[in-house]
């Protein structure tokens, strides 16, 4: 009996094997298959094509960001998912004005010399004939603070650390170095300062300047520009062997809030309906350059997951959601309206990917969630791994995106689809993030990406 017993529970196993084996090999066909229709089937080029030729950069509260919401509303309407809707939210609405300029006027080696510099997002007007004023360099917020009003006031403090360029990740050097930019202007103005020079948030040597959002505190705001590395350069080394004055001239100005939309595509599961996994980017971008990779491919690639998901003929058990929010370039009022709403309603996410890292080569998804049900869905999602270690990708604990935190509380488990990160830094922010410097293999690679990581969340869950 013992034996007979033994043997039958060896066949058992090896029946429970047999079958896993059988359904690991399902699931590897069928990701190859959603490979092969983004490949070939895909719509996020020709939608990213239009989106940044078409309509262009699309700043909060600008017509242009109002036009990509309808385009994107029909675009997310043809592919015949159960509904498509706008959620309304109030944006801010700031704008650039005139060009904004910078020059040196007094140096006794080079004259007047003109730098290449963008307003910061978020900024103000300088007086009409702008401002004339000594610049002071520092390396960090810290050192404006010991520095001091009597050294500071009545000057353009010269924001001027370096990305670090040994971080491989080059996110982590922007991370360590945009609090410059953030803020920086407001903590120069409470020593005094009457401007502020910014040294452009990227790793290259360029004459290209970057914007990006700076923080607003009313009765501290003076005008504030990113200057180009090389620019940045040149004025560190000139400020080495003398006194350099510089004028520095703006026309930036904040108008009342306008109305804005996230758009929303919803395809309703059919065993779980009322659990839910979102995959989107934002829609809004600077107002300089396309918007292309930040962030004109996260919006289309997850538009696209619906697209791909409909032309494998794939039933999904839960509900899955594009959402391409409004505003997360100066203020997340998109996110916020859309955590809040899902609370409102107490919906079930369980899991929330976001692409906002630009269009390059995939390498994988990282991952974040409350301490208490994170460590048992990270485990539930690396048994994965094999399926998708053909495509070199990987799952890595990390961050995920700026639109997809405020649902933390809700417990999902936060993704960031991570691409190659080695140009991105080179045109984030700049008027180069056009259409032309998305590659469409890699952007449709990255597509395939998250549909393949959507369809086993989807199908297996995290029991």
């Amino acid at each position: 009996m013992k034996k007979t017993l033994f043997c039958l529970g060896i066949l058992l196993v090896m029946n429970v094997v047999v079958n896993a084996q059988k359904q690991s090999d399902a699931d590897a066909l069928f990701i190859r298959n959603i490979y092969d229709k983004a490949l070939t089937e895909g719509l996020c080029y020709p939608w990213l094509k239009h989106l940044t030729t078409k309509i262009g950069h699309r700043l909060s509260g600008s017509p242009q960001y109002l036009a990509a919401v309808e385009y994107n509303r029909q675009m997310l309407d043809s592919l015949g998912v159960d509904s498509v809707w706008l959620q309304p939210c109030m944006v801010p609405h700031w704008v650039r004005g005139e060009r904004e300029s910078a020059r040196i006027i007094n140096s006794a080696s080079m004259g007047t010399v003109e730098l290449n510099v963008l307003a910061l997002g978020g900024t103000v007007a300088s007086p009409i004939n702008g401002i004339s004023a000594e610049i002071i360099e520092v390396r960090s917020l810290d050192e404006v603070e010991k520095l001091g009003r009597k050294a500071i006031a009545g000057k353009i403090v010269f924001y001027n650390r370096p990305l670090d360029a040994t971080r491989i990740q080059t996110g982590d050097a922007y991370g360590g170095g945009v609090d410059q930019r953030y803020n920086g202007p407001v903590k120069a103005a409470q020593m005094g300062a009457v401007g502020v020079l910014v040294r452009s948030m990227t790793t290259s040597l360029d004459d290209v300047p970057h914007t990006g959002s700076t923080a607003r505190e009313e009765g501290k705001m003076i005008p504030s520009l990113g200057i180009s590395t090389n620019d940045a350069a040149l004025l560190s080394r000139l400020l080495q062997t003398e006194t350099v004055r510089v004028n520095i001239q703006t026309h930036c100005k904040w108008l009342p809030d306008e109305p804005a939309y996230n758009v929303i595509g919803e395809w309703r599961g059919t065993e779980r309906p009322n659990e839910y996994i979102i995959v989107g980017g934002h829609l809004d971008s600077w107002d300089v350059g396309q918007g292309a990779h930040d962030d004109g491919t996260g919006c289309v690639q997850s538009m696209d997951v619906l697209n791909l998901l409909k032309r494998v003929g794939y039933k999904p058990k839960r509900t899955i959601r594009c959402v391409l929010f409004a505003n997360e370039e100066n203020g997340l009022r998109g996110a916020t309206k859309y955590a809040e709403e899902a609370a409102r309603k107490k919906e079930i996410h369980i899991a929330a990917i976001e692409s906002d890292g630009g269009g390059f080569t995939p390498r994988g998804f990282t991952m974040e969630a409350e301490a208490d049900i994170f460590p048992q869905r990270f485990r539930a999602i690396n048994q994965w791994a094999g399926l998708l270690e053909p495509y070199d990708l990987s799952f890595k604990k990390g961050g995920s995106g700026a639109d997809i935190g405020p649902l933390r509380k809700q417990k999902p488990l936060l993704i960031g689809f991570k691409a190659d990160s080695q140009r991105y830094f080179d045109i984030h922010h700049t008027q180069n993030d056009t259409f032309d410097k998305v590659n469409k293999r890699e952007l449709e690679l990255g597509t395939a990406a998250m549909t393949s990581l959507i369809f086993l969340m989807d199908k297996y869950g995290f029991e």
